[in-house]
């Protein structure tokens, strides 16, 4: 029988349930051992007033051994002890903490897409990551906080008793006093806490909205009006901290006041029984022990009791901030998956939204299976949520949407996943590389007992490479694995194909590859590099350590020294100086992001070369910190790329005739710390482009990359190693969100991967609205020849040349349908769609 928490919401689940969730039998441990620790705590104290009474009064060394060595035992067991329970507090707050994260996260993913609209990610993130932490420890300690401390206390008392009931019953009846000041004290100090995290938000937002306001304020000369708003919060916020402080010293002076008293009573009750010879001194000090233990448990209770207030009070603001129910069920049960006809049709469809606003208003509409579909109209018109409420991502207000005779509000999510795909306008891509992100929605899929292949398995890569030619992903793929770099030691057998591909490119005008060797400038050991930094051709190599790479190479001493002794630093000095002049003269005190892209300077340390120029302008010195700017600087300049300075000729032919006593003095001093660009092997610290062309692109020419690119995809076809480079490609990593990858490159690996699941009903939602013309008509062909007649198709679409290709067009406006019909139908009538495919040719 399932345990309710499993069956129950999880945001109606309450705080205490999940103590007991799948941990009783771990709860119970933990009780056991808390006994035999609170055994092991008094033990000590009764040997104390052995070793005093019998050991030391009646000197019997055997005794005084025997229970120095008990009382040391039993400390050393019980801190062992404690630590185990210490230890099984964080196993099961966090074991259940992460049960708690699963149950909540697999909830939120299920709710519905408005909650998204109106609620933050960054809520969401804080609520699911930080604001559980006071939770799991309430969790960990709920069983063996109080069961240790109450155990504690009345185990401490007990002996108390058991060595003067007179002395014992006084010391124990202060807490009853201290348990009513106390908490009335801490009641009124969080009051007071509150109050003063309210003004202090208060006086946050009222100077964050002077600040952001100060053109207003100055407008209206409303200084004095502000400053008063300002001393009336900060008056409050004056007051409500002295209360807070006062509290906070007033509930430590009663603490303080409580643990004094009982030494106090032992002092002047049982110095009375000692003179008189009823109390002897070995109990008084026992006793004094028992009392000091006796005020721990007490106030570990009350940090307990705080633990849970807080928890308590975030658990309730966690779950009342999710607690709304899925629209949809998630999974089958009962059944398999149906596996439904892919006719479509949508009946009296209406979607109301707040306020009574209808986006859609009776829509019907019929797609036969297989049928072509395209939805079109102005912004507004209702197209994207009708396509959104067929895909069930919006649950309408009324009507019917049936697929192969199925109510769509019916279905579950996993039948629907079965049965469509989706490609939206802005399409999400996943932290991970390229390959799974192709391989999202079929291992998806696969995970719910379905398949993308007839096999049963995932696509192989003959399936993705086919998949991303036709979306035009292909040469992205090939670009992303041309900029990587093989790790050492890998791939053994594709850097000899490299090496194999270079000599081809090699043989320049006589060989196959005559017509790009132009674009391409070889690596020379007798010739300046023009595409190369002054650093890459000064060592005339890469570096391997990165002690040596173009971030620290300025700051090495013996490189400085090399530079010295040949005749560079003065000239490379002139060479930085004159760059942070011109180029800072150039872009200005303020550049747009786009200004850097064939810039030296870098924009994130544009301001320091800022200040250098500055420097330099005013006739003052450079400090040792801006020197090393300017080496820096010019060691990274590329003059094919930085046109904004000439490379003198002069300092050329100076590098070039330095770079065989550089490698002499990296070979003798430093083995290994660059990679020279001489020899027939691979090159492990440039990217594969560079190692197969041996040299670099001239960027002179816009269109020779692409030329470039598609002649090293020839060649590595004819030597037989495309794909172990397409496979570095596809495992380039996109970063969060896909921030490495462009608008276009999103939106084809959305479509490869929509295409690679090839769902009987494909929903496009303006599915190529960031490709450019000819990667549209790519796609719109591939859609068109592959899908029509097999896939039922219902595509918004923004670009009006391509309806013709569609079996019907359906025209909507202000949420309704004004007219459907094939394309060249309803041009002909000359109604809503030829007026608006005649506003865009206007």
């Amino acid at each position: 029988m399932p345990h309710p928490n499993e069956t129950k919401r999880v945001t109606k689940t309450s705080l205490y349930s999940w103590v007991l969730f799948r941990n009783l039998h771990l709860q119970l441990l933990v009780v056991g051992v808390i006994v035999i620790t609170v055994v092991m705590r008094v033990l000590p104290l009764e040997m104390q007033k052995r070793i005093i009474n019998e050991a030391i009064g009646l000197r019997d060394l055997n005794a005084l051994y025997l229970y120095c060595g008990l009382y040391i035992g039993a400390v050393t067991l019980a801190g062992i002890l404690k630590f185990i329970i210490n230890l099984l507090q964080v196993y099961i707050g966090e074991r259940t903490l992460r049960t708690v994260r699963e149950r909540l996260y697999e909830h939120l993913l299920s709710l519905p897409i408005q909650f998204y609209r109106r609620t933050s990610p960054g809520n969401v993130i804080s609520y699911i990551i930080t604001e559980f932490i006071p939770v799991a420890t309430f969790i960990g300690q709920a069983v063996a906080v109080p069961a240790v401390n109450i155990l504690t206390f009345f185990a401490m008392a007990g002996y108390m008793i058991y060595l003067n009931p007179t002395i014992g019953l006084i010391s124990i009846s202060i807490y009853p006093i201290e348990l009513f000041v106390l908490p009335r004290l801490q009641k009124r100090f969080r009051r007071a806490n509150r109050r003063r995290m309210k003004h202090t938000q208060k006086l946050s937002g009222l100077v964050g909205e002077a600040v952001s306001g100060v053109h207003e304020v100055h407008s209206n000369a409303s200084i004095p009006l502000e400053s008063r708003r300002f001393k009336s919060v900060l008056d409050e916020l004056y007051k409500a901290t002295v209360l807070q402080n006062g509290l906070k010293f007033a509930i430590k002076f009663v603490n303080n006041f409580f643990m004094s008293l009982g030494p106090f009573i032992l002092f002047l009750i049982g110095g009375y029984y000692a003179i008189q010879g009823r109390f002897d001194v070995g109990a008084i000090v026992a006793f004094l022990s028992a009392y000091e233990k006796l005020y721990d448990p007490w106030k570990e209770l009350m940090e307990f009791w705080q633990v849970y207030q807080d928890s308590s009070v975030r658990y309730k603001q966690i779950m009342r901030a999710f607690d709304q129910s899925p629209e949809f069920l998630q999974a089958v049960e009962g059944r398999s998956p149906y596996a439904l006809d892919n006719d479509l049709e949508v009946k009296d469809l209406t979607f109301v939204v707040g306020g009574n606003i209808k986006l859609l208003d009776r829509i019907s509409l019929k797609v036969k299976g297989g049928e072509h579909v395209a939805l079109v109209g102005f912004s507004g018109s209702g197209k994207s949520t009708l396509a959104l409420c067929v895909a069930q991502l919006y649950k309408y207000t009324g009507g019917s949407v049936l697929i192969g005779g199925r109510e769509v509000s019916e279905l579950t999510k996993q039948d629907m996943s079965y049965n469509l795909g989706m490609v939206a306008q802005h399409p999400f891509i996943f932290d991970g590389t390229v390959k799974e992100n192709l391989l999202y929605s079929c291992k998806s899929l696969t995970m719910q007992g379905g398949s993308c292949t007839s096999r049963g398995d995932e696509p192989d890569l003959d399936t993705l490479i086919k998949v991303t030619q036709q979306v035009g992903l292909y040469t992205d793929v090939l670009a992303f694995a041309l900029r990587a770099r093989l790790e050492p030691g890998a791939h053994i057998q594709l850097r000899d194909d490299i090496v194999e591909v270079r000599r081809d490119f090699q043989e320049g005008e006589e060989g196959m590859y005559a017509d790009v060797a132009e674009s391409i400038e070889f690596f020379d050991m007798e010739h300046y590099s023009r595409y190369m930094t002054v650093a890459e051709n000064i060592a005339f190599g890469s570096a391997v350590d990165e002690k040596y790479d173009q971030e620290h190479l300025h700051l090495h001493p013996r490189f400085l020294e090399f530079l010295e002794s040949h005749g560079l630093m003065a000239h490379l000095t002139v060479l930085g100086e004159t760059l942070a002049r011109v180029v800072t003269d150039e872009l200005g005190p303020e550049p747009e992001p786009q200004m850097f892209e064939n810039s030296p300077i870098p924009e994130e340390l544009y301001g320091e070369y800022q200040k250098v120029a500055n420097r330099l302008d005013s006739g003052n010195p450079l400090s040792e910190e801006e020197t090393a700017l300017v080496h820096k600087l010019a060691l990274a300049f590329i003059p094919g790329i930085h046109r904004q300075v000439d490379l003198d000729r002069g300092f050329a032919n100076r590098v070039v005739n330095s770079r065989q006593d550089f490698m002499k003095m990296v070979e003798e001093e430093f083995p290994g710390a660059f990679a020279f660009f001489i020899g027939d092997h691979y090159i492990d610290s440039i990217n594969i482009k560079d190692n197969i062309l041996f040299g670099r692109v001239r960027s002179d020419d816009p269109d020779a990359e692409d030329e470039i690119n598609h002649r090293i995809m020839q060649a590595l076809i004819m030597q037989g190693a495309l794909e172990p480079v397409i496979e570095i490609g596809l495992e380039f990593e996109v970063g969060s969100m896909g921030d490495r990858l462009s608008g276009g490159q999103r939106q084809k690996i959305a479509l490869a991967r929509t295409f690679l699941k090839n769902p009987p009903i494909l929903i496009l939602d303006e599915a190529t609205a960031a490709l450019d013309n000819k990667s549209q008509a790519r796609v719109q062909n591939i859609i068109t020849s592959n899908l029509k007649g097999r896939s039922t198709v219902l595509a918004v679409i923004h670009r009006l040349d391509m309806l013709p290709h569609y079996d019907k067009v359906v025209v909507l406006k202000a949420g309704k349908i004004v007219e459907q019909g094939g394309y060249e139908e309803l041009i002909e009538r000359k109604g809503a769609l030829y007026t608006l495919v005649r506003g865009t040719q206007d």
